[in-house]
Parts: structure tokens; sequence; C-alpha cells
């Protein structure tokens, strides 16, 4: 029984040795998994042009492009888009698209896509601001670009600014 003891006691400092050992280098492995892992900049996305396709009083489809600048210096391979934009507090349009292009390390590259509205209730929005005599409206454009790199997936982006109001009266 002794004997046993004895080894036991030689065992367990080796045994929380090898775990501490253990622990070092997964702590190692994650770090030089984060070195690994490229940062990027969310890109600049704004809308060049809106043009009518279809629609009804209720849903109109709008092609919608789109301008995506690259702030990073490593291409980024863009396999898909999506957007919502709200007005007001509300979202009015969204859309998806599954189009890939590549947009170059600090370039810019133009997206084309088709976005759903409900543009009665932005006349809505708009006429409610009109009643208030405010004269802007502001609005947020939200979305993430999916992207086809190891280690990152979507890349959110984020605009918010105001449009005037006045002369629509």
């Amino acid at each position: 029984m002794v004997a046993y003891v004895r080894i036991l006691k030689k065992a367990v400092p080796a045994a929380a040795a090898a775990a501490g050992l253990l622990a070092v280098a997964c702590l190692l492995c994650l770090a030089a998994c984060s070195l690994v892992t490229p940062k990027f900049n969310r890109p600049n996305v704004s809308v060049t042009s809106i043009e009518l396709r279809s629609g009804n009083l209720l849903q109109q489809n709008f092609a919608v492009k789109l301008n995506i600048q690259n702030p990073n210096a490593q291409a980024l391979p863009v396999h898909g888009l999506h957007v919502e934009l709200n007005v007001g507090g509300e979202q009015i349009a969204s859309g998806v698209s599954d189009r890939a292009i590549v947009v170059p390390a600090f370039g810019e590259s133009e997206f084309d896509m088709t976005i759903k509205a409900n543009l009665a209730l932005a006349v809505l929005k708009l006429a409610n601001k009109m009643d208030q005599h405010s004269d802007s409206v502001d609005y947020d454009l939200t979305g993430a670009a999916s992207i086809d790199l190891p280690f990152l997936r979507d890349l959110p982006f984020h605009q918010t600014g105001s449009f005037s109001l006045k002369g629509t009266q």
C-alpha cells in the first residue's frame, strides 16, 4: 500500500505539469490563429442609381446599383450581398443577391441588385414628416457582404444619413 501511495505522489505532479503544458500549447495555438486571421475594415457602400422595374400599390421592384469601396490591402471576393433600407425608423426596402464579384484591394466595384420596396409606407412616412414641418428624413442602409475567405464570412456595413424634403411639397 505504501508503494502505491508513493507512485501516486509522483504521478500527480507529473499529470499536473502535463496539463499545464497542454493548456499553454492551446493558448499558443489560439494566439497563432488570431495572427493568421486577417483584419478587414468594413467596405463603404453607397447607392449610385435606382431604377423602377415593376410594381403595384403594395410592392415595387427596383434595380439598384451600389458602389462598394474596399479600404483593405487585400481583394475582397464577395459572393453575395444583402441590404435593408430604413426610413424614419421603419424598413421600407430590402434585397439580396448571390452574384459574385471581386472588389480589388484599395479599389471599388459596382454591384447591381434588385430590392423590393413598399413605397406606400415610405409616402406615409414622408407625409408625416412634412406635416411636422421637418426639412429632412433620416435613413439607415445596413447589410452585409458575404466574403469568400477563410476565417471571414460576413462583413457588415452601415451607412446613415438624411435626405432633404425641400422641394417635395
